[in-house]
Formats: C-alpha cells, sequence, structure tokens
C-alpha cells in the first residue's frame, strides 16, 4: 500500500470498522474478514485488532465474551449508543469532505 494511501486510511478506518459493526456484532477475525472483501485486502489483522482496542476505550462499542471451537473465548464487538452517534457524525464529516474534494476539480 502506498504511504498517501495508507495515511488517509488511518483518518477514516475508524468509521469503516464501526459500519461494520453497525450491520453485526461480531469478533475482529470477522472484521478482518469483511475488510478485505470490501477492498481493504492491505489492512494488517494486527492494526484492526488495535483499533478495536481503541473503540472500546473510547466507549463506542460494547464488548462480550463467547466461546470458541479453536481456543480462548471471543471479544464480540457492538456498537453502542454512542458509537452510532459517532458513526453518524463520521459519515456527515466524510460527505462534506467528499463534495469539498469534489469541488477542487
Amino acid at each position: 500500500m502506498a504511504k498517501q494511501e495508507t495515511e488517509m486510511l488511518k483518518g477514516i478506518l475508524e468509521g469503516v470498522v464501526l459500519h461494520a459493526l453497525s450491520n453485526e456484532s461480531t469478533h475482529g477475525y470477522e472484521i478482518v474478514s469483511w475488510l478485505r472483501e470490501k477492498g481493504f485486502g492491505d489492512i494488517a489483522e494486527g492494526t484492526v485488532y488495535a483499533l478495536l482496542v481503541r473503540i472500546e476505550q473510547k466507549g463506542l462499542v460494547d464488548v462480550a465474551k463467547a466461546p470458541s471451537e479453536k481456543g480462548p473465548s471471543r471479544k464480540i464487538y457492538s456498537v453502542n449508543q454512542k458509537g452510532n452517534q459517532y458513526l453518524e457524525d463520521f459519515w456527515s464529516t466524510w460527505g462534506a469532505l467528499r463534495l469539498r474534494i469534489e469541488n477542487l476539480k
């Protein structure tokens, strides 16, 4: 991934992951898989797991433990009310920025 793309992605990845979680409560590996399906294949798993820790610390998600067939229990993340508000603000900001950038052409 080019450095410029990496830097831009850092700014939006939190909103993208919250968007994924707004569709379905899930665990980290499924989020990584979803990102890859959506064209974000260059994102390292460690990046997503670190981001999940940050959004949990910010109080944007609720976390539950679920048993796993392959080892320790998994954290299942779901967007809470604060996370939904953050996501609404994210999309609003994204739309405004996109319009400003398109007006530069």
